[in-house]
């Protein structure tokens, strides 16, 4: 229950109720939670026995936890023996390494060379211009072309 509450955390609960409490109040102020959590936990498990009574016979493996997302997701993965071959490709598959290297060709630098081979720069009937390969900049002179439709 308390799975998520360190040492530091205990200490300091434990002390602030002797504080609020006071040392002669705080037992009964102890039994009364816990009088109150064992009757939350006995209306929780009423509920959930009534609950799989009213569903039927065909439901009474039926878990609550698995109404959570994220453990039904997990629990419909884990039985799937399709899914090695995605792991395995996930795990050959470095997404990071594929955005650098895919950022670096745009922004003109040289990246390490990769172990897949690299495609062809685009060329329009083998003689149009790279455009991965970063332009020289204009000369001093020369102003850039003014392209209205993109201010």
């Amino acid at each position: 229950m308390f799975s998520d509450i360190g040492a530091l955390e205990l200490v300091t609960l434990i002390v602030l109720a002797v504080l609020i409490f006071g040392p002669d109040k705080l037992p009964k102020v102890v039994q009364d939670v816990s009088r109150f959590i064992r009757k939350v936990r006995e209306f929780s498990d009423s509920a959930k026995q009534d609950i799989r009574t009213e569903l039927g016979p065909e439901f009474k493996d039926f878990e609550f936890e698995d109404l959570n997302p994220k453990t039904f997701i997990r629990k419909q993965l884990d039985g799937n023996e399709d899914l090695s071959e995605l792991k395995e490709l996930r795990s050959t598959f470095d997404l990071r390494k594929e955005m650098n290297e895919v950022a670096d060709a745009v922004n003109g630098r040289e990246s390490a060379p990769s172990t897949a081979p690299a495609a062809a720069p685009a060329t329009v009937n083998g003689s149009g211009p790279d455009l991965l390969k970063k332009q020289d900049p204009p000369a001093a002179p020369e102003r850039p072309p003014y392209d209205s439709d993109a201010t």
